[in-house]
């Protein structure tokens, strides 16, 4: 019987395991949060997260999922008489045109197929093609476990297109996957702290640049919570706009401090090594759903070429030993089953769920 007072040890694609480290910082003494305290506390993050996004520009923390600063984007962004590209492969980037519609934005699209990437040379042909303001990517798609190749991207676009406003939603990709925004010529990217930043969920990390702030300035509407204007403002002073999530904002400090112990090229490759033991696990036993060469470093979206009742495994599995792992997601459900390896999950932690995994459904 599930109770939520003995969870299990996760490994779906988000929340992930939180070390019991990491949750011990979230029971730290509160500050206010107008107080010089917070101040140090916030100036200090951001420092760290510039380090981390290789940016010398805006570092914004808010008290939200990522999915506010999707409509952040958009509200900010994208004025009246814009029109934003949304590029599409899967359930979590189809969002950005969603979110888009839902904002009043004028919005086109460029969907594949899911399992399939968003190229350089379909962004190309649908750039070349219409006047866009702004276009929408996903760096790496939670769903299908695919990659997109967003640094060929971006050359392409500095080259080609360099008025277009570039907005990326980082949520599975952010840290354990090379982020050098200054140099990507990106103006907005952004993630949640519940994937491989491994805390709890609550906050928002995005990083803005300079011009998609002054784009923000002569943009009609762009609401109350997620006012880049206001955000710049009081990052001038170490705060936020609104009371921010101050006990997430200690646990990021102190995985902020790790990461850069460790080093991020360090980070990145201590994620493609699990990535590369699960993905050689997942082609013996079944089959990855995204093509290799696109295959996600954070996760791992299996093909379930055995047609195992994967519900049942996922159950039987948590009851045996607490742990859990994801089933496809939306119409890729059973289909399809997804582990994460990101954040402070481990590769010995791998090599233990995927023995798991074979002696429940007979390893061949």
């Amino acid at each position: 019987m599930a109770d939520w007072r003995n969870p299990p040890k996760l490994y779906i694609p988000g929340p992930v395991y939180v070390r019991p480290d990491v949750l011990e910082q979230l029971s730290r003494p509160t500050l206010g949060h107008r107080d010089k305290n917070y101040a140090q506390l916030h100036g200090e993050v951001v420092d760290m997260l510039k380090k981390v996004l290789y940016t010398e520009q805006n570092v914004f923390l808010s008290t939200s999922s990522a999915s506010g600063i999707w409509e952040a984007g958009m509200r900010n962004l994208v004025g009246e008489n814009d029109t934003v590209l949304c590029t599409m492969c899967g359930a979590f980037s189809d969002k950005w045109a969603d979110v888009g519609k839902a904002c009043g934005k004028n919005v086109d699209e460029l969907k594949v197929e899911w399992g399939q990437p968003v190229t350089t040379e379909m962004i190309d042909k649908k750039l070349a093609a219409g006047k866009y303001a702004a276009i929408a990517l996903v760096y790496n798609e939670t769903s299908t476990g695919v990659t997109n190749q967003l640094y060929e991207v971006a050359e392409m676009m500095k080259a080609k297109y360099p008025d277009v406003l570039v907005m990326v939603d980082a949520v599975s990709a952010m840290v354990g996957l090379p982020i050098h925004f200054d140099k990507l010529g990106w103006d907005l990217v952004l993630a949640s702290v519940q994937k491989c930043f491994a805390i709890p969920p609550g906050l928002a990390v995005a990083a803005v640049s300079k011009r998609a702030l002054e784009k923000a300035k002569t943009v009609k509407g762009r609401g109350y919570y997620f006012d880049f204007v206001e955000f710049a403002k009081m990052a001038e002073k170490n705060q936020t706009p609104t009371t921010p999530a101050i006990p997430h904002i200690m646990a990021l400090h102190y995985q902020c401090t790790r990461l850069l112990s460790e080093g991020m090229e360090n980070v990145w490759n201590r994620h493609a090594t699990m990535a590369s033991y699960v993905q050689g696990w997942a082609k013996d036993r079944f089959g990855l759903f995204a093509e290799e060469k696109y295959a996600s470093k954070t996760l791992t979206t299996v093909k379930n070429t055995r047609n195992i009742p994967v519900g049942d495994v996922i159950k039987s599995i948590q009851s045996k030993y607490n742990v859990a792992f994801g089933n496809g997601y939306g119409k890729l459900k059973d289909v399809t089953f997804r582990i994460a390896h990101m954040g402070d999950i481990t590769l010995e932690d791998m090599k233990q769920l995927t023995g798991w995994i074979d002696a429940e459904i007979g390893a061949q």
